[in-house]
């Protein structure tokens, strides 16, 4: 076996990995070989040679030009908001919809060493981010009387504890038929000197998830597509699981999609500051284009149009509608989606066999991003949303001035304060109410459950 692994490992120069083969027991040697069988050394000297080709991101603006859009200001909207309201509500009572949740991180920064779906989230209840998106899912499916599916896409790193989690939970009363967990796949990581596979353990390859890009391929291998065929599911509402304000299968966005003929439809903000860091949405050569924030130069992020607005305005929120068709279509190519190369500390051991913890980037991994798919998609949109109704992203640790666990509550609890208040109640000043999508979906339900004039002065959870 070994003679047979060191013929393939010598063409690309990586016999390095097997240095440690004699000190294995037979376990470790078929965990090993298999390992080194799984990987596409081609495809890795490929990516390694090419990995400093990137955008040429000024020459790109320079052919750029603000995406279609569906404002919150609908004055040059194409269709009214009530317009894409009633086509989205007619796509989600025909059963047309699945929800895609990406959900392979762990919430390391936030101090949490579990998958960052199981972080307890909730302002009063302390639900979980995991929850109250089930909650979301399970209420529109009651409100349109369908089934809604969840492909919820996990990581090596979270997936058992993942699938555990929901097995405990009951899955948070979602029907066992309507969850289906697959896992995305891996890529080596490798030495960003010398392009060498780095392994973690003597009997291990380091390696590090493929991106949440690395859905597609996932979406084919798990045969989860074919799921989505058979449930004749034609559009897939896809968003990342650390937003607890998204509006999930919102009718609005789905709507809009559906009006415009559009294959890939992603919700965006308004950017606030030039500098956010938000993937920045433009049109280039009749095709949407993700400019990431770290690629943008910051004389073109803060060009301003004569109104005083951005010019480069459309920040991406990580939520998408996209079509199944589209989809199916692109999986049958293997390269339709491009890898991206990032530097990370990668922990090692070296040719000595010595554990190493690098203070400095001195790794690579290589990862997928699913805005690449954009420019291949007929139609492609964009649609605007107010970040206090949908976008916020838990991401730093307490400390930090957004996106910490303190400051997404705020926002939740915000949210739940203004729907109160548009119903007729009162909210006595700096208490915290928060509600359950199972109880009201939005401020329209809360005007169904509240009775005008009421008046709460104690922290309240609304179940």
């Amino acid at each position: 076996m070994k003679n047979e692994l060191l013929k393939q490992l010598a063409a690309g120069g990586q016999e390095h990995l097997l240095a440690f083969w004699d000190e294995l027991d037979d376990a470790g040697r078929q965990s090993l070989a298999e390992q080194i069988r799984a990987i596409d050394f081609d495809l890795i000297d490929r990516i390694f040679a090419h990995r400093h080709d990137v955008t040429d991101v000024r020459q790109l603006l320079q052919r750029a030009a603000p995406p279609p859009a569906f404002r919150l200001d609908e004055s040059k909207n194409r269709f009214t908001g009530e317009e894409a309201q009633r086509r989205g509500e007619e796509a989600a009572a025909a059963g047309q919809l699945g929800v895609v949740l990406v959900a392979g991180g762990q919430g390391t920064r936030l101090g949490f060493e579990h998958p960052k779906g199981m972080f307890p989230i909730g302002p009063v209840s302390r639900r979980t981010l995991f929850q109250i998106h089930v909650e979301k899912i399970i209420a529109a499916a009651r409100r349109y009387g369908v089934s809604i599916p969840l492909y919820l896409m996990t990581s090596p790193a979270t997936h058992d504890e993942t699938v555990a989690f929901f097995r405990d939970n009951d899955r948070f009363g979602l029907p066992e038929d309507d969850l289906i967990v697959f896992c995305q796949g891996t890529m080596p990581a490798v030495d960003a000197g010398t392009g060498k596979i780095l392994l973690s353990e003597r009997g291990r390859i380091a390696t590090g998830p493929d991106g949440h890009g690395g859905m597609l391929a996932a979406l084919k291998n798990s045969r989860a597509l074919d799921d989505m065929r058979r449930r004749r599911i034609e559009h897939l509402f896809y968003f990342q699981v650390d937003n607890p304000l998204v509006d999930i299968c919102g009718t609005r966005l789905v709507g809009y999609h559906l009006l415009a003929g559009s294959e890939f439809s992603t919700q965006v903000v308004a950017k606030q500051d030039p500098m956010d860091k938000v993937g920045n949405v433009v049109e280039a050569d009749g095709r949407l284009v993700v400019i990431e924030y770290f690629d943008l130069p910051p004389d073109k992020a803060k060009h301003r149009e004569l109104d005083g607005s951005l010019s480069i305005w459309a920040g991406s929120i990580a939520v998408h509608v996209m079509d199944v068709a589209f989809l199916e279509r692109m999986a049958r190519h293997g390269d339709a989606l491009p890898f991206h190369t990032a530097y990370k500390k990668v922990a090692h051991v070296d040719r000595n066999g010595r554990r190493v913890k690098p203070d400095r980037e001195n790794g690579v991994k290589f990862e997928r991003l699913i805005f690449d798919l954009i420019p291949s998609a007929a139609g492609a949109i964009v649609v605007e949303v107010d970040p206090a109704e949908g976008f916020a992203p838990l991401k730093n640790a307490p400390g930090e001035e957004i996106d910490t666990p303190e400051w997404v509550k705020a926002q939740m609890v915000a949210q739940s304060r203004r729907w109160l208040a548009e119903a007729g109640a009162e909210v006595a000043e700096g208490i915290d109410v928060e509600i359950c999508p199972l109880w009201a979906l939005d401020a329209a339900e809360v005007a169904d459950k509240i009775q005008p004039g009421t008046r709460i002065t104690e922290s309240t959870y609304f179940c």
